[in-house]
């Protein structure tokens, strides 16, 4: 039987290792959703325009927000394009077939981001001008992101790495 502080260590141990899985669970939820909710309100503020003025509209707004050149990401930007129609018609019909639709082009554009090494979740937490600061600290952006430019309303974070590993870092090993 493992004596008073051991046991201590231990118990602390697993909870900071579920802490951590559910930290980077919740980032990756998070950031998926608040990018359809951005899509669906941007969707809708240009749901009366010809479909393909509106989608372009779309597209160069989130392709600017992540940082992304259509010219050197042309693949995103295709995979991009048809995740944006589907909001756009499901923006103006919302049904249960838009819903599937949008659901594979949102399948569709992860799994492109997915071959780049990346996924709509780090994309709207390490590119986004909308991300929430709170991302960073559970996943850090890669100092090394290509194209990667400084977004002022993220705060940098201590050295890259994790909240959890910045308190200890000299305490803790």
């Amino acid at each position: 039987m493992p004596h008073f502080v051991e046991e201590l260590q231990q118990e602390a141990a697993g909870a900071i290792a579920r802490m951590k899985q559910a930290a980077l669970a919740a980032r990756h939820i998070h950031a998926r959703a608040e990018l359809m909710r951005h899509m669906l309100t941007t969707a809708k503020k240009v749901a009366g325009k010809p479909k393909a003025e509106a989608v372009e509209t779309v597209v160069s707004e989130w392709m600017q927000a992540w940082n992304l050149e259509r010219t050197q990401w042309p693949h995103i930007a295709r995979e991009m394009e048809a995740f944006t129609e589907a909001f756009h018609d499901y923006a103006n019909t919302p049904s249960d077939v838009h819903d599937a639709i949008l659901r594979q082009n949102c399948e569709a554009l992860d799994a492109a981001l997915a071959r780049e090494g990346t996924s709509i979740s780090d994309q709207m937490a390490w590119r986004s001008q909308c991300a929430h600061g709170w991302w960073d600290k559970v996943s850090p952006t890669p100092a090394d992101l290509p194209g990667g430019k400084p977004r002022p309303s993220i705060p940098q974070p201590e050295a890259n790495t994790a909240f959890w590993d910045q308190a200890c870092a000299d305490f803790c090993r």
